[in-house]
């Protein structure tokens, strides 16, 4: 197996693209394999590393069916209901409470003062 070509960052040739300047472009890497990477250098770390693929070779982003977009709104909604009391928040719950915020900070009981 043969080693991939390094560019240093910013110095790629014409003809390559990352995943996420093909995706600006509306393209996909449609298969293929990676072709170079680009290398941004880092002090005391490890280099930034991006892989490139050949623009020619792109194939076209596959359009949202209405299949697909149902389902994406299915996931979505999942992901505002909160597991604990069962009702839609209206916002997506952060993973890291894994319930709704009033289930995850109850609020103290308010006791009532005497005078």
């Amino acid at each position: 197996m043969g080693s991939l070509p390094v560019f240093r960052w910013r110095l790629a040739p014409d003809g390559y693209a990352t995943r996420r300047q093909l995706r600006a472009r509306g393209l996909r890497p449609g298969g293929q394999q990676v072709v170079a990477q680009l290398e941004r250098p880092r002090r005391r770390r490890p280099p930034l590393v991006a892989y490139l693929y050949r623009v020619d070779l792109a194939k076209p982003v596959r359009p949202m069916t209405p299949a697909r977009w149902a389902a994406l709104a299915k996931a979505n909604r999942a992901r505002r209901i909160c597991p604990q009391c069962r009702t839609e928040t209206g916002y997506v719950i952060p993973p890291s409470l894994g319930t709704c915020v009033p289930c995850a900070f109850p609020e103290p009981s308010r006791a009532v003062r005497s005078a």
